[in-house]
């Protein structure tokens, strides 16, 4: 199955690695100043899936990437106004057209979790890869090209980091957080990647 990614690569491309210092090649690089460093000697074992719209419900504009880069306009729509002063960031961001933005480096902590727990471990930021997927944060579901384009991601984050589980927000801030809510389907993520269900919630 050819994903978005794979629709601009060529036989030139295979000399050339897939990540750098943490960035993937595949994603359109969109520096984020909210990232901080790991603890050191921190294993990089859990992807949190999210999702994301702003403002909620409204799709296909640039409020997100500006919200991630401390550049939202707070007088553009309403609520915004809530969002000011807040800072924080994912490592991906996949829009509804399967288009994969990178904020921050897979080796650096993104402040995309909050307080959180996953198996007796809190602080998740500290050993996960947070992916944004822009939806709904309750109930909405999800384009198949962004579930192409998250399996396409992942299929190479477990390639380059010891990835043992993937979860959604509503299972490391349960309480706190909804998403990605019941329109995520777990199963044809599971599927597309060939996992145990072992790695899964």
């Amino acid at each position: 199955m050819q994903t978005h990614m794979d629709k601009h690569f060529s036989s030139t491309d295979i000399h050339q690695p897939f990540w750098t210092k943490g960035w993937y090649r595949f994603a359109k690089h969109c520096a984020s100043p909210n990232f901080g460093s790991r603890p050191a000697n921190t294993s990089v074992n859990l992807v949190v899936v999210h999702s994301i719209s702003l403002p909620p419900n409204e799709f296909g504009n640039d409020f997100i990437e500006q919200f991630f880069n401390n550049d939202l306009d707070h007088k553009a729509h309403p609520y915004f106004k809530q969002l000011e002063g807040i800072k924080v960031s994912s490592h991906f961001l996949i829009k509804r057209d399967g288009r994969l933005l990178q904020f921050v480096s897979c080796l650096d902590r993104a402040w995309h979790a909050g307080v959180s727990n996953f198996k007796g471990r809190d602080n998740c930021n500290d050993f996960s890869i947070g992916i944004e997927l822009e939806g709904a944060e309750f109930g909405g579901t999800f384009e198949d090209i962004q579930y192409e384009s998250l399996t396409s991601l992942c299929t190479n984050l477990l390639q380059e980091f010891p990835i043992a589980h993937f979860a959604g927000h509503e299972h490391v801030a349960p309480g706190r957080k909804k998403d990605p809510g019941p329109g995520f389907n777990w199963d044809l993520f599971q599927k597309g990647l060939g996992l145990s269900g072992d790695y899964f919630p």
